[in-house]
């Protein structure tokens, strides 16, 4: 970068010089890189930007903010991901939170976003996860779909009218975008439930006598074994819910989410499937809020 700045071109070029060093992955230990891109000392290119004070260098003083950036966007993983946490143990969790970083740095505004591509990575790079891949990859899924259903956004809901002037083969309805529909072979619903009360306890017993913060620590969620299951995750009044389905109702909402017409989604559902059923799934959706008119 120039030595200074006098154009908006000099300071676009400053900020994104600044944006690069706070945001570059830390080395072992928690500590900013020796080194940058170009292989020039670290200490050397900081210098060239960052004022040394009578107390810090200036790779210290940078170094601060770089370490500080990580440890915000670590700690938004951690709190957004409870349940996974549970399943890799404290020491596996924070080796795969620095990898899945480095990889999917957050590109927000908002860390609401920070594990969108959770679930992908561990599918690729299953190292970080193994053995409990399988069941990794299933509760960051779920715990996205936490995410998206905490704030997601909500559409007009599907109106009788929407129904009644409608021939069923012809109509199309959708599902909230805040829902997330799952098919799963553990039942995580359950398991991060269970780990959230156990947390929920455990900062409770914070206030309590050293034997009860112990025993709240040394407490562990057994982690699920295999069990098919079907659920939605969505929010009702601001208040997020897990709800689970029978398979016939899950293929029926996943035919309305695909775009299948009212008609083809409830034959979606298989012969088993009676109209009392399907008349009583839709009353619980509609009071619920899930259906909404396609786009």
């Amino acid at each position: 970068m120039p030595a200074r700045v006098d154009s908006t071109s000099d300071l676009r070029s400053f900020q994104r010089l600044m944006k690069d060093a706070v945001v570059r992955p830390l080395a072992p230990g928690y500590r900013m890189q020796k080194r940058w891109r170009d292989g020039r000392p670290m200490a050397d290119v900081a210098a060239g930007f960052v004022r040394p004070n009578d107390r810090l260098t200036a790779f210290e003083r940078l170094e601060i903010y770089n370490r500080m950036y990580w440890f915000r966007i670590i700690d938004s993983f951690h709190e957004d991901s409870p349940g996974l946490r549970a399943v890799l143990g404290d020491r596996k969790f924070d080796r795969l939170a620095v990898a899945y970083l480095t990889k999917h740095p957050s590109r927000s505004f908002t860390l609401r976003n920070l594990c969108s591509h959770l679930e992908e990575f561990i599918r690729a790079e299953p190292r970080w996860t193994a053995p409990h891949t399988a069941l990794a990859r299933e509760v960051a899924r779920f715990e996205w779909a936490q995410t998206m259903g905490f704030d997601e956004a909500a559409r007009p809901v599907a109106k009788p009218a929407d129904f009644a002037r409608t021939d069923p083969g012809q109509l199309r309805l959708s599902l909230q975008p805040y829902i997330t529909l799952l098919e799963l072979a553990y039942p995580v619903d359950r398991f991060v439930i269970a780990v959230k009360k156990r947390d929920t306890l455990r900062a409770e017993a914070s206030n309590a006598t050293t034997s009860g913060r112990t025993a709240a620590r040394k407490r562990r969620v057994a982690r699920p074994r295999r069990e098919r299951c079907w659920v939605a995750v969505h929010r009702v009044d601001n208040v997020l819910y897990y709800k689970r389905l029978e398979p016939a109702a899950y293929r029926i909402l996943a035919a309305l989410r695909d775009g299948r017409t009212l008609a083809r989604a409830v034959g979606a559902g298989g012969r088993g499937v009676t109209p009392a059923q399907v008349q009583d799934w839709f009353a619980l959706w509609a009071k619920l809020g899930w259906l909404c008119r396609r786009k």
